[in-house]
């Protein structure tokens, strides 16, 4: 799956957007998480403050990434192993993908949150979760490998 210029445009600026509320996006973010997920609170062990800190600046490096995929895998493939230390599934990915279309959606306001803006965000985070699932889960590469 590939990105085309405008989605990451999109992608990009929307987290433009949303970078000043950060705090508060990742706040609601983690609110929104453990309602979908809530076996996932007991993998988040350290100070909340500091977490939703390192979450929005994975997520900047990332978005920012964006315009160079080659350069940006193994970035998210090394973030990708940590979060298995953690103890992260590839399940549990899909929770954090529609909590973070949640947070976009209500940190940038119906105003600016469109289904084409939706739709990019969708791409890039299932293409982020691609290149981490395939980095830190074997099962997830012979998958991903039987399909090509």
């Amino acid at each position: 799956m590939a990105l085309t210029q405008r989605q990451i445009n999109l992608v990009q600026e929307s987290f433009a957007q949303v970078e000043p509320i950060a705090d508060e996006a990742a706040r609601l973010f983690y609110d929104k998480l453990f309602e979908y997920a809530p076996d996932l609170r007991p993998l988040f062990k350290k100070d909340m403050a500091a977490q939703r800190q390192m979450l929005m600046s994975a997520l900047k490096l990332a978005v920012k990434g964006l315009d160079d995929l080659e350069q940006l895998a193994p970035v998210l493939g090394k973030l990708a192993e940590r979060h298995v230390d953690y103890g992260v599934r590839p399940g549990d990915y899909t929770p954090v993908g529609n909590a973070l279309l949640w947070t976009l959606k209500r940190g940038l306001g119906d105003e600016r949150w469109s289904q084409e803006l939706r739709a990019a965000w969708v791409d890039a985070f299932r293409l982020m979760a691609a290149a981490m699932k395939q980095a830190a889960y074997p099962e997830c590469r012979a998958s991903s490998d039987a399909g090509e």
